[in-house]
């Protein structure tokens, strides 16, 4: 069983940047491709972005490309996006999960979820 845990959500005003974290416990992280999500109140909750094992393979949703990075260390178990420029429409609860090697953008693709840390971006 794999347990994940975010942190890092803050509050944050427009143009802000935050790192958030997610540490991996239970089984050998670097087995498995790891991704975000995000929700915001009212709406379903969306892919932002995916990771490979190795870190060379790496997917975004358009609406945070070149201003989110995933990364990964997985000698430390530990899984990151960086998020750079916020602004408002990034405000929700973000999610880290681990799914298989062939896990995509779909919710369905991953197995595993953290509780979510909250970001909110101030206007």
């Amino acid at each position: 069983q794999v347990q994940l845990e975010e942190s890092g959500g803050a509050l944050v005003q427009d143009g802000g940047s935050l790192r958030l974290s997610c540490v991996v416990s239970g089984r050998a992280f670097s087995w498995y491709r790891m991704g975000w999500f995000r929700q915001a109140p009212g709406k379903e909750r969306e892919f932002v972005a995916s990771i490979s094992w190795s870190g060379g393979n790496a997917m975004y949703a358009d609406f945070v490309k070149d201003r989110f990075t995933i990364s990964r260390d997985n000698a430390k178990n530990t899984l990151y996006l960086q998020m750079n420029s916020l602004k408002p429409e990034d405000t929700a609860v973000y999610y880290c999960a681990s799914g298989g090697s062939g896990a995509r953008k779909s919710r369905s693709d991953y197995n595993s979820w953290g509780q979510g840390t909250q970001v909110t971006v101030s206007s």
